[in-house]
């Protein structure tokens, strides 16, 4: 079972960068706008997240507390990526929001113990 803990989470931190990749990317071009690796890292974020939380370890499982709070900002940022991905131009603050929302769910995963 470590096995398949540890290559969900390969696949999910691969998620993580194409989602910060793909918006940083976008930012630094000038053009607000969703592009298909934003969309393709919260979709995998959010489905390995969710087999990231199994109970797959021998009691070292994290807190229910920061499993429920990671989930509901990851089903924000893949709302806000799915729902905006054919827009043209994405409002500023809603896409400052998802490079936000991106980084302080990385800052959970590490700081919270």
């Amino acid at each position: 079972m470590e096995a398949l803990r540890l290559i969900l989470l390969y696949v999910h931190l691969i998620g993580f960068a194409l989602l910060l990749g793909g918006s940083i990317a976008q930012y630094v071009s000038g053009r607000l706008r969703i592009n298909a690796a934003m969309l393709w890292g919260a979709v995998i974020q959010l489905l390995t997240g969710v087999g990231l939380s199994a109970p797959l370890r021998d009691g070292d499982e994290p807190a229910p507390a920061k499993l429920v709070t990671k989930f509901v900002i990851a089903v924000l940022i893949f709302v806000m990526v799915f729902f905006s991905r054919k827009r043209a131009d994405v409002n500023r603050g809603h896409f400052l929001a998802i490079v936000g929302l991106t980084l302080v769910n990385a800052a959970v995963a590490v700081f919270w113990r």
